[in-house]
C-alpha cells in the first residue's frame, strides 16, 4: 500500500511525467534516469503480481514484456527467474505520437502507426506482458485497439497484468514507475502526471475491455490503484 507521503503528492501540482530512450529485448537497457525525475518512492503488496509469476511457477525460458521501459530492477528480476526480458518505453512512444491530440486517437491511420511502433512483434509471442498503467491514458477507440493488438501478441494462456486509478472521472492521471522488488512487492515512484482518458475504469467498462481474453480478475485495494490481471 502506497504511504500517506506518496498520496499526498497525488493532491498537489506536479510535472509532466518524462520518459527515457526505448529499449528493445536483447538490448542492455539504457536506465538514464534524471536526477529528481521521480517524486517519492515507496513500496506497495502486489497480489495481482504475485498471480501473475506464480501462473509461471516452475517454468523456464518464457518471453515477458514490460510496457513500462527497461529498469535494472526488473531486468534483473524476470532475467533471475529464466524468462526471457523484453521492453517498450510505451508511453514515450505514446506522447510522441499523440501528444494533446486527443481528436487523433480516434485516427485509424495514427491508431496503426502508433501501435506498429510499439508493439512490432508477432502474433503469440509472449507469455506474459507488464502493462501497469500504460492504458489509462487513452481514449477508447486507441484503447480498444490496444487491447486487441496485446491479445494477438500473447500466447494462448498467457497473462497480462495492468492497473487502472480510481474509476471517478478526472482531468489528470497521476503516472507511475514500477519496479519489482519481490514476487509480492513493488517500489513505486510518481513521475507526474498526464492528461487522463475520458474512459471511466470501473469493473464493468473493464470486463468490457477485456472481453476477447478467456478470464478477468480484479484485486482492490485501499490506495487509488486496482490492480486487473487477465488470461488469454
Amino acid at each position: 500500500m502506497l504511504s500517506e507521503r506518496l498520496k499526498s503528492l497525488l493532491r498537489g501540482p506536479r510535472s509532466s511525467a518524462q520518459t527515457g530512450p526505448p529499449a528493445n529485448g536483447g538490448k542492455a537497457p539504457d536506465l538514464g534516469v534524471t536526477p529528481g525525475q521521480a517524486e517519492a518512492l515507496d513500496t506497495r503488496q502486489s497480489r495481482g503480481l504475485d498471480q501473475f509469476f506464480s501462473s509461471f511457477r516452475d517454468q523456464a525460458g518464457l518471453s515477458i514484456l514490460d510496457l513500462g521501459g527497461a529498469h535494472q530492477e526488473n531486468v534483473n528480476f524476470i532475467t533471475n527467474l529464466g524468462h526471457k526480458f523484453y521492453s517498450e518505453d510505451f508511453l514515450r512512444i505514446f506522447q510522441e505520437t499523440f501528444g494533446e491530440d486527443i481528436a487523433d486517437q480516434s485516427n485509424p491511420g495514427r491508431i496503426h502507426y502508433f501501435l506498429r511502433r510499439s508493439l512490432d512483434y508477432t502474433d503469440e509471442q509472449f507469455d506474459g506482458v507488464l502493462a501497469w498503467d500504460a492504458l489509462v491514458y487513452m481514449e477508447p477507440a486507441l484503447l480498444a485497439a490496444t487491447v486487441d493488438r496485446l491479445l494477438q501478441i500473447l500466447k494462448p494462456k498467457g497473462y497480462l497484468l495492468a492497473m487502472f486509478h480510481s474509476a471517478e472521472r478526472q482531468q489528470t492521471a497521476p503516472c507511475y514507475s514500477f519496479r519489482i522488488q519481490d514476487l509480492r512487492t513493488l517500489r513505486v515512484s510518481l513521475d507526474g502526471e498526464r492528461p487522463a482518458s475520458r474512459q471511466l475504469f470501473n469493473n464493468r467498462s473493464l470486463e468490457k475491455l477485456f472481453q476477447k481474453f478467456e478470464s478477468v480478475k480484479f484485486f482492490l485495494s485501499r490506495d487509488s490503484l486496482r490492480e486487473v490481471i487477465v488470461r488469454k
